[in-house]
């Protein structure tokens, strides 16, 4: 198997857009422990029960962090896509389609894969991508 270099610039490009991603999920779990009345309504609109947030919050912040920590982020970046996928549906299912929150979720899944492809050469042997 051929080794592939990795520049410097996409690895510290990967670890930046996984830095956003890291700190805009941590925003939303600090958000969703203590909602404001604006929020409140949104959580209810979508089926959840308020308290529920906390729950969702932790679930988040544990997937959150796997994704932050280098060894474990393929299994954090797996998690988060699923929550994700879970948000994007859940606004589906309230006739929300291509609605803010679903394109936020959508970029964020990608933002999450694309910073650990930049910043993982296991990953970019694994799935080659070539121009």
């Amino acid at each position: 198997m051929t080794q592939m270099k990795q520049s410097s610039s996409a690895v510290w490009a990967g670890r930046a857009l996984s830095a956003v991603v890291v700190i805009l999920l941590a925003a939303d779990v600090i958000v969703q422990f203590n909602p404001p009345e604006s929020l409140r309504a949104e959580i209810t609109a979508t089926g959840f029960s308020l308290d529920q947030a906390p729950i969702v919050a932790s679930i988040l912040a544990v997937c959150t962090l796997l994704y932050a920590i280098p060894r474990t982020a393929a299994l954090g970046a797996i998690l988060i896509t699923g929550f994700l996928g879970g948000a994007i549906c859940t606004h589906l299912r309230i006739g929300e389609f291509t609605s803010p929150p679903q394109l936020i979720s959508l970029a964020l899944g990608v933002m999450a894969w694309g910073g650990l492809y930049l910043r993982n050469a296991n990953l970019q042997r694994l799935i080659p991508i070539s121009a």
